[in-house]
């Protein structure tokens, strides 16, 4: 630790962003990193607290201003403590056709159901 700064690759994985130091290294050399607004490509940056790191994560693009730099790779409710999120991640809106956000009685047509679409299935063409 040089200069009261830490690597971005070792503090996102003290504060669980990344399984692994490998994988948040591998992030930061991919792009679409920026420190404290400026676009940084390396791995190796120095971040200290108070500095704002955006950068893509799955489907969302998180916004993190870091409170701590951490000494080690702790539990999950210490890592949290590394930083506060300023954009959390917004939960995707359901998709209507899920079924489990079906109302009861509108999942697959009984027999007696079946066999009236049928009928105006067969209706509809024979009228053709």
């Amino acid at each position: 630790m040089t200069g009261g700064g830490l690597r971005i690759d070792k503090w996102l994985w003290h504060a669980r962003f990344f399984k692994s130091r490998t994988l948040a290294g591998k992030a930061c050399t991919a792009g679409g990193f920026r420190l404290n607004g400026t676009p940084t490509g390396k791995a190796h940056a120095l971040v200290k607290p108070g500095d704002v790191l955006t950068f893509p994560l799955g489907p969302h693009i998180r916004v993190i201003r870091v409170v701590a730099l951490g000494t080690r790779r702790g539990p999950a409710p210490e890592a949290q403590g590394l930083y506060k999120d300023l954009d959390p991640p917004r939960a995707k809106p359901p998709n209507p056709g899920s079924p489990a956000l079906r109302a009861a009685g509108t999942g697959r047509p009984t027999k007696k159901e079946r066999r009236a679409i049928e009928r105006l299935r067969s209706g509809s063409e024979q009228e053709t």
